[in-house]
C-alpha cells in the first residue's frame, strides 16, 4: 500500500509541519507527479510493502496541500513555464515528526525536503522554491552571533549607512606583505570590510598564519592613525574536522573574522564554526559553487533556501546576489527573497548581513541602495582596485557613491566636489535605476 499522499485544500498548522513549495517541469499529471514525492520523501515506495500501515501513513506521511498548473502563455505575453513541457507549482506539508534537528539537523532536513525527488523519472525538472520552518523546529538552532546589529557595533558603523567592502584581488597571486598592503590602502579609503576570494586559503606564496598577522597589523595601523575600524575575512575552508582548528589558529593571530565558504565545505562545516564557543569573531559566508543548485530556474535549490540553511547554521553575512546588476548570473527576485529570508524576524535568530559582490562599482550603488536598503554589505573587488587612481582611491570613491546616495544627491553632482567618485565615474559609468522592476 502506497497511499494517496494527495489532501488538496488542506489547512494544516504550520507549527506542526515545515511546507514546501516546488516548481516542477512534467508532462505528466501534476496530481501524480506531486503524490510521488510526497510518497518518496516521506513514508512512501514504489509499490506496496508488507511493512506499510495507515497508522504510519496517516501520522508521517507527506500532505500535498497545493497544486497549481502553469498558466498558459497569453498572446503578446511573457510565457510562465519553458516552451513545450508541461508543469506547475507543488507544496506539501511534511509532518514535524519526521524530522530529528537535535541529531539529524540540516542533512536530514534536506534529505527530506530535497533529496531523491530531484532523481524521480516523471519529471523533467523539479526546484525547491521555498521553506516554511516551524518556530520549535528553528528553536533547535543557535544561528548568527553578531549578525546585522553585532557588525555595526564591532565598526562603530551607524544605522542607515551600508557596511561598505573589498575583495583582494587578483583574486591569488599576491604574497603576505602585497596582500596586507592592500588591505590598509582600502582601510585608509574609508572602506570597514575586506576578505579573501573563495580560492585562497593556505597556498604557499600567501600561507594564512603570515597573511593573517601582516593583515592585522595593516588594520591596527589603519586605527591607529584614523581611528577608523575595518575587518578582514580570512578564510579557513577546509575539512571539516580541521575547520574549527583553523578558525581558532587565525583567531589567536589577531583575525578578527573568518570566512567559510559553506557549500563547498557543508553546511554543517559552517555550524561547526559558528557553534564553537572557542570562535568568537563573526564569520562570513561565501556561496562558492551555489549556481550548481541555483541557477536553472526550474531545477535544483532556489537560492532563497540555502539562504535561510546558513542562517540557520549561524552565518553573520551571507552573500545573496546583485539584484539583476553586476557579473553573476542571478534575478532582482532571488536577490530580493534571498534578503527577506535572512533579514526578517525569526524567532530566536538574528538577521544577517546580506552581501552584494561580483561586479560592484560605485556607479551601481544607488539603485542597488534602492532595491536592498541600507543593511547591506556592497562588496566590490575590481571596483576598488581598478580605480585609476589605485586602491585607496577606489576605496574613496565606493564611500562617496554610498554618502551620496543616503544624502539624496545624484552621483553625478557629487562627483563635481569628489574627484575619486568622478574618475569612476568616467571609467564604469552609472546604472540607470530603471534595471530595478520593484
Amino acid at each position: 500500500m502506497k497511499g494517496n499522499y494527495l489532501a488538496l485544500g488542506e489547512k494544516v498548522d504550520p507549527e506542526d509541519f515545515i511546507i514546501c513549495v516546488y516548481k516542477t517541469v512534467t508532462d505528466n499529471p501534476l496530481e501524480k507527479v506531486a503524490n510521488a514525492i510526497a510518497a518518496e520523501e516521506t513514508t512512501g515506495t514504489w509499490t506496496d510493502v508488507s511493512t506499510f500501515t495507515n497508522a504510519i501513513f496517516e501520522r508521517l506521511g507527506g500532505h500535498v496541500i497545493k497544486i497549481e498548473p502553469f498558466k498558459k502563455p497569453t498572446k503578446g505575453k511573457k510565457r510562465s513555464a519553458p516552451k513545450g513541457p508541461k508543469g506547475g507549482v507543488i507544496t506539501i506539508a511534511y509532518p514535524i515528526e519526521d524530522f530529528s534537528p537535535d541529531v539529524g539537523g540540516i542533512p536530514q532536513l534536506l534529505s527530506i525536503v530535497a533529496g531523491n525527488l530531484f532523481g524521480l523519472s516523471n519529471v523533467e525538472k523539479i526546484r525547491l522554491e521555498t521553506m516554511s520552518l516551524p518556530v520549535k523546529y528553528v528553536a533547535h538552532f543557535k544561528g548568527p552571533k553578531f549578525g546585522i546589529q553585532g557588525m555595526r557595533e564591532l565598526l562603530d558603523r551607524k544605522p542607515g549607512m551600508p557596511f561598505l567592502g573589498t575583495i583582494i584581488k587578483p583574486k591569488i597571486g599576491l604574497n603576505a606583505k602585497e596582500f596586507a598592503k592592500y588591505v590598509y590602502e582600502a582601510g585608509m579609503g574609508g572602506l570597514t570590510n575586506s576578505k579573501d576570494d573563495e580560492t585562497l586559503v593556505d597556498q604557499g606564496f600567501c600561507p594564512i598564519g603570515e597573511r593573517t598577522m601582516k593583515v592585522t597589523d595593516a588594520l591596527d595601523k589603519v586605527y591607529s592613525e584614523t581611528g577608523h575600524r575595518m575587518v578582514h575575512a580570512v578564510n579557513i575552508s577546509t575539512r571539516v574536522d580541521k575547520m574549527v582548528e583553523l578558525a581558532q589558529k587565525v583567531q589567536d593571530l589577531g583575525a578578527k573574522q573568518v570566512m567559510v565558504d559553506y557549500l563547498t565545505c557543508g553546511i554543517t562545516a559552517l555550524q561547526a564554526v559558528t557553534e564553537d564557543p572557542s570562535i568568537k569573531v563573526p564569520v562570513h559566508v561565501h556561496r562558492a559553487m551555489h549556481g550548481a543548485f541555483t541557477r536553472d530556474p526550474y531545477h535544483g535549490v532556489a537560492m532563497p533556501v540555502l539562504a535561510l540553511l546558513a542562517r540557520l547554521a549561524g552565518a553573520d553575512s551571507l552573500h545573496i546576489g546583485t539584484f539583476g546588476v553586476g557579473k553573476m548570473e542571478g534575478s532582482e527576485e532571488d536577490s530580493a527573497r534571498s534578503k527577506r529570508t535572512i533579514t526578517e524576524e525569526l524567532t530566536g535568530l538574528k538577521p544577517c548581513v546580506p552581501v552584494s559582490s561580483g561586479g560592484m562599482y560605485p556607479g551601481i550603488v544607488p539603485p542597488l541602495i534602492k532595491a536592498a536598503g541600507p543593511d547591506i554589505q556592497i562588496q566590490a573587488g575590481g571596483g576598488v582596485s581598478g580605480h585609476p587612481g589605485g586602491v585607496r582611491a577606489g576605496a574613496k570613491a565606493l564611500v562617496q557613491a554610498t554618502e551620496a546616495t543616503v544624502k539624496g544627491i545624484s552621483l553625478k553632482q557629487y562627483a563635481k566636489t569628489h574627484k575619486e567618485l568622478a574618475q569612476a565615474l568616467d571609467k564604469w559609468g552609472e546604472v540607470n535605476a530603471k534595471v530595478f522592476s520593484y
